[in-house]
């Protein structure tokens, strides 16, 4: 470790530094949810992200997603791992620009310790969870449903079903009036990561004790 390095993370509490440094995390989506998953996730130190979307990044993007103007044309994977690395050069960021169906989900995160749903749309979330449980069937996956809007702190939670954990309120939905907006989405993105922490020090804490 650089000393550049060890003064980035130098007030964190080493044995979670540890367990997060040995993490990797699958990210499907690189939108709203995704690149505010992703950077929240690089700063917190994991090891590795893997990280896949087909998108092209556009201008009504940048009012949420964290993405910069100088960045709209090129693909959203692309611009992510710039700006990832930008703010924690120690990690790893793997990126695949392509559309995540149930044939590639295992090719793609089969190697993460945990897998995190960022995608719009209902069909594709429940592909992904459904491909994922089938897949790794002891390893967590974090959704996301109801972030539409704007206010309701109150209503935001986080449930558990199995390996399925949901974060949102799992009602608000996006049409016309109530489009995503950046600090409900940012929220939502911060409890799906920050609940990815919390699974992946509680995993390291179990792996380096039955070791």
């Amino acid at each position: 470790m650089t000393d550049f390095e060890k003064e980035f993370f130098l007030k964190r509490d080493l044995a979670v530094l540890a367990a997060l440094h040995r993490s990797t995390v699958g990210i499907a989506g690189a939108g709203g949810l995704g690149s505010n998953v992703a950077a929240a996730l690089a700063r917190a130190g994991v090891g590795k992200l893997i990280v896949a979307d087909f998108d092209v990044l556009e201008v009504p993007d940048l009012n949420r997603q964290y993405y910069f103007v100088d960045q709209v044309g090129r693909s959203k994977v692309e611009a992510l791992r710039e700006n990832l690395r930008r703010m924690n050069p120690f990690s790893d960021y793997e990126m695949h620009n392509v559309k995540v169906d149930a044939g590639n989900v295992e090719r793609i995160f089969g190697a993460a310790d945990l897998l995190i749903e960022a995608f719009d749309l209902a069909d594709q979330k429940q592909m992904l969870i459904d491909a994922w449980l089938a897949l790794r069937p002891g390893r967590p996956i974090i959704a996301a449903s109801g972030l539409a809007g704007f206010g309701g702190n109150a209503r935001l939670r986080q449930r558990k079903l199995g390996s399925l954990y949901i974060c949102g309120d799992e009602m608000s939905e996006c049409d016309a009036c109530t489009a995503p907006m950046a600090p409900r989405v940012a929220v939502v993105a911060a409890m799906q990561a920050n609940l990815a922490v919390e699974l992946l020090v509680k995993r390291h804490a179990v792996d380096a004790g039955s070791g």
